[in-house]
């Protein structure tokens, strides 16, 4: 691995620093993305039967104990201000369950740039090492060895190879982190509206 890291030239290490700043954030989305992994439709049927029989605090109190998890601190948003409008407890769900969506994808942004990133990395190498190839073979004129063009070759192949190595296994991780969440936020917005459902019910019936 090492020959070939010398052999790709200095364009290889902008190549290998955004290949581990990438991973880092995949590593850390996954850890996010399990730390707050619910059965949110249990959840949310748990904390709607309180609700229904208007015990606002147990609902709260079990909202309070799973606040690792999205719908939990969203729920307990809109619980929390059960004697407002319905109108104005779908404003307050609305705009925590868009937060604790955003906190989810943070460093998404960064990780899609390094997907775009590496190829063009990869194809900077490539004109690099085409260069140092012809210098190689100005210099040298009609003694040209294969040895002497050599180099420019290995540095022009390896690092597109490398760019591409990152890009296209990051991307595939990146569209299924991307779709979790937004699953994630589906999910969030029915619980939200359910609670709404729930509220305004109550509300009906007195």
């Amino acid at each position: 691995m090492l020959f070939y890291i010398i052999k790709g030239g200095p364009v290889m290490i902008p190549i290998i620093l955004c290949s581990i700043l990438g991973l880092a954030i995949i590593i850390e989305k996954f850890w996010v993305l399990h730390k707050t992994k619910t059965d949110v439709g249990r959840f949310t049927s748990e904390v709607i039967a309180l609700v229904k029989t208007k015990k606002f605090d147990a609902a709260a109190q079990l909202c309070s104990r799973n606040s690792a998890y999205p719908v939990a601190v969203t729920l307990k948003a809109g619980i929390e201000k059960h004697g407002l409008p319905a109108h104005e407890i779908e404003k307050v769900l609305e705009r925590v369950g868009n937060t604790q969506i955003k906190g989810l994808e943070k460093y998404i942004g960064g990780l899609i740039s390094i997907i775009g990133i590496e190829p063009l990395l990869g194809f900077l190498g490539t004109i690099t090492g085409l260069i140092k190839a012809f210098m190689a073979w100005e210099k040298a004129g009609s003694n040209i060895t294969v040895s002497a063009l050599a180099s420019g070759i290995y540095e022009a192949m390896i690092t597109t190879a490398a760019g591409l190595i990152v890009a296209v296994p990051y991307y595939l991780v990146c569209n299924f982190i991307i779709s979790r969440i937004k699953y994630m936020s589906y999910e969030l917005s029915d619980s939200s509206m359910q609670l709404v459902e729930a509220l305004s019910d109550i509300k009906a019936v007195k």
